[in-house]
């Protein structure tokens, strides 16, 4: 059997900065699967409470009336990238799939690096509190180095250069631009209500599971939604549980075979299979009004009516 820091040793034999693409594989595909995932969900996630970014994301639609698609779509988007590598054909293809989505909208520059910032900074910070383990200082220079790889990519300008410096831009980011947004706050509630879909939520009653997810927010995220504060007692139930998995997870076998993303349950829209070149959303192809009628007295989880049908 083999040890468990069997991946560990792999990874020490590895350069952070020429091998970074090939250490960022190991950790999200072997040694924390499930943790990078809901960490990385966990960062999309921290990006609706930007009032800028969860409007948009609400206006198009396709987070609240397809919210598995599109979570589906930004996953595998992302991990056709991670498992090919951004020089091969189809990592390029799914940048170039990514690009074209973004070109759609009118999204600043800053806003897209505090995007970028999540995606570096939320997993280090989830794994040292739930992981099995805290990623080593090779594996956050190899991380960190990845993003920045494909930040430039996504032609995003300004990117810092330390993991440190990704970490003072988002949570500066946050500081000066949380707020509340009722169509953000409908994406977040669309997102929950997914989430207790997921194996093995689905076996609870839905208000637990989003009374746990409360327990993991801290609370400038949950006041930006205006989502309740949760006691300190479930506060240290959720965290505690977190941390009882990693505690079982230390005497685990390490993982040989890799677990990509679309074999994982929560992945659900295409049971066939999927191209790339069709994942995420499109131009419509008749000239449409994008901008949904204002509406005051909107409230979380409604919608005010479109401009023009077919959007």
């Amino acid at each position: 059997m083999r040890r468990r820091d069997y991946w560990t040793h792999r990874i020490n034999r590895l350069h952070p900065l020429r091998d970074h693409e090939e250490i960022s594989r190991i950790l999200v595909q072997h040694e924390f699967p499930w943790d990078i995932n809901q960490a990385l969900s966990f960062a999309l996630f921290r990006t609706y409470a930007v009032p800028s970014i969860g409007r948009l994301l609400y206006e198009t639609g396709e987070f609240t009336d397809r919210t598995q698609k599109r979570y589906d779509d930004t996953g595998l988007i992302l991990d056709q990238v991670l498992c090919h590598g951004l020089s091969s054909r189809e990592g390029r293809a799914a940048v170039r799939r990514m690009n074209q989505m973004h070109g759609m909208y009118d999204i600043s520059n800053d806003d897209m690096r505090y995007v970028l910032s999540t995606f570096v900074v939320v997993p280090v910070r989830w794994l040292q509190s739930y992981g099995w383990r805290a990623m080593s200082d090779t594996e956050v220079l190899a991380s960190t180095e990845y993003y920045k790889n494909l930040g430039r990519h996504m032609n995003i300008a300004g990117i810092p250069d330390i993991w440190a410096d990704f970490a003072r831009l988002m949570d500066d980011y946050e500081a000066a631009n949380f707020g509340y947004d009722p169509g953000a706050r409908a994406v977040a509630d669309a997102t929950l209500e997914l989430m207790t879909t997921f194996p093995p939520n689905d076996r609870l009653p839905a208000e637990r599971v989003k009374a746990f997810s409360f327990g993991l927010m801290d609370e400038p995220l949950l006041d930006a939604f205006r989502y309740p504060h949760p006691s300190p007692a479930l506060r240290r139930a959720a965290r505690g549980a977190l941390r009882a998995r990693a505690r079982v997870l230390r005497l685990a076998p390490p993982r040989l075979a890799p677990l990509l993303l679309e074999d994982m349950p929560n992945v659900r829209s295409y049971p066939d299979g999927f191209r790339t070149e069709e994942l995420g959303t499109f131009a419509p192809t008749c000239p449409v009004d994008l901008q949904r009628r204002p509406d005051a007295s909107a409230v979380p989880g409604e919608r005010a009516p479109l401009q023009a049908e077919g959007v």
